[in-house]
């Protein structure tokens, strides 16, 4: 078998340059399919991670723990005491990167011209620096200097909205501890620039503040938890669920149901893309193929009238065809090498900033190599290559010698 591969893979790459511009079509054609399958693979990871990152560095973290039944009504009944001792010692696991204690409710702001809905934060402005981009967003003014700040950090566009400013006061309104609505006016100390969602709706005060306004000792709202990039989510949040299993554990997964969607759905995007490319590409292997059987009629004819074996036609037409498919591969992946190097320094879509904001996207994508991708498409698209050869191949085998010499060319 060696010495028949041997006599045969330098014959059939020289059968592959008789027809240079069928074979140039092919490589063409594998190789573009392959950088294209390369490129969007990269793209899509890249946006996935920094819609994923821009999203998880706002509020959510890689989780969180909350009281029972406090998602379902997010009210002064039901908060929660900050972590117990096991449960702190599992918050301060090796496992785990940062954590933090926020105060969250539902309230009221009131400006001299309008009063809109708001989630009044209170938090603890250092911790939060570690676990949230909230603090680096600030634009105007300042943020947070400590828990017992009661200043407030609004959103540009709420403050937009309220027709107010650095250095004005509003009003804020929450409910009570003892039902009442306690109101309270906080000077506006900071404004944060974040997507139009997170700015409408969030305003940040000092958790110790806040605990104040409503009427509260040391009852906080939820435990935010983020953890190393490589982390092990489930079994890092299951040990916090075994510490504190009276407290409603859950993972981002379970709080952004519509970005775990994206990050699971998106995954398969590249394999329904992998499949329309491949289909187009077998098309046209298939095509060139079979007008280079035709064409060699004869010739297969010839070598069967001197005692070829149709095995052996089958093998060298499959030579030619992995030697052909394998060369569009080479040359697709050192083009999707390239490309993604020539942009891994990030590719800037602030011109699309409305919609990346609305996708909770970074306006720069910074595309990195997967040499697991790059190894896994390419031999895919290698070895279907192959297998869609392989139609050709056999109809080269089956030709009779009697009807190939009859032939007219």
């Amino acid at each position: 078998m060696n010495d028949t591969l041997k006599t045969f893979t330098p014959l059939a790459w020289r059968n592959l340059w008789r027809n240079s511009r069928r074979t140039a079509i092919t490589l063409i054609v594998v190789s573009v399919g392959l950088w294209s399958i390369l490129f969007f693979n990269s793209f899509l990871n890249a946006w996935i991670q920094s819609g994923k990152e821009t999203a998880l560095g706002l509020l959510t973290g890689s989780g969180q723990i909350h009281a029972q039944g406090y998602m379902d009504d997010p009210s002064v009944e039901k908060l929660m005491a900050p972590p117990n001792p096991a449960l702190t010692a599992a918050l301060n696991a090796q496992g785990v990167k940062d954590w933090t204690t926020r105060l969250a409710l539902p309230g009221v702001v009131q400006s001299e011209y309008k009063t809109l809905p708001v989630n009044i934060v209170g938090v603890d402005p250092d911790a939060e620096r570690r676990i949230s981009t909230i603090p680096g967003r600030v634009s105007e003014g300042r943020y947070l200097t400590g828990p017992e700040d009661d200043g407030i950090v609004l959103g540009l566009h709420l403050a937009e909205r309220l027709k107010t400013g650095l250095g004005r006061r509003v009003i804020m309104m929450s409910q009570n501890t003892d039902g009442t609505l306690a109101e309270q006016s906080f000077d506006v100390v900071g404004l944060f620039d974040a997507d139009q969602g997170t700015e409408d709706f969030y305003a940040f005060t000092g958790r110790r503040a806040a605990q104040l306004f409503v009427g509260l000792n040391d009852e906080i709202a939820q435990i935010v938890i983020t953890l190393p990039e490589n982390g092990d989510l489930e079994a890092t949040f299951q040990t916090f669920r075994d510490a504190a299993p009276e407290l409603d554990t859950r993972t981002w997964k379970q709080l952004n149901l519509l970005l775990a969607s994206t990050d699971t759905y998106m995954g398969m995007f590249i394999f329904i893309w992998l499949g329309v490319v491949f289909a187009l590409m077998a098309i046209g292997i298939i095509n060139t193929q079979l007008m280079a059987v035709f064409e060699r009629t004869q010739e297969f004819g010839l070598l069967r009238a001197l005692g070829m074996k149709p095995r052996l036609v089958l093998l060298m037409v499959t030579i030619e065809s992995a030697l052909l498919i394998g060369a569009g591969v080479l040359l697709g992946a050192v083009l999707g090498v390239l490309t993604i190097w020539s942009l891994s320094g990030g590719i800037d879509l602030s011109s699309f900033a409305r919609a990346m904001d609305m996708l909770q996207s970074g306006e720069i994508i910074y595309l990195k190599y997967h040499a697991d991708g790059i190894v896994l498409f390419s031999l895919l698209i290698w070895v279907l290559g192959i297998v869609v050869a392989l139609w050709p191949a056999r109809r080269a085998s089956q030709c009779s010698p009697v009807e190939a010499m009859t032939r007219k060319t």
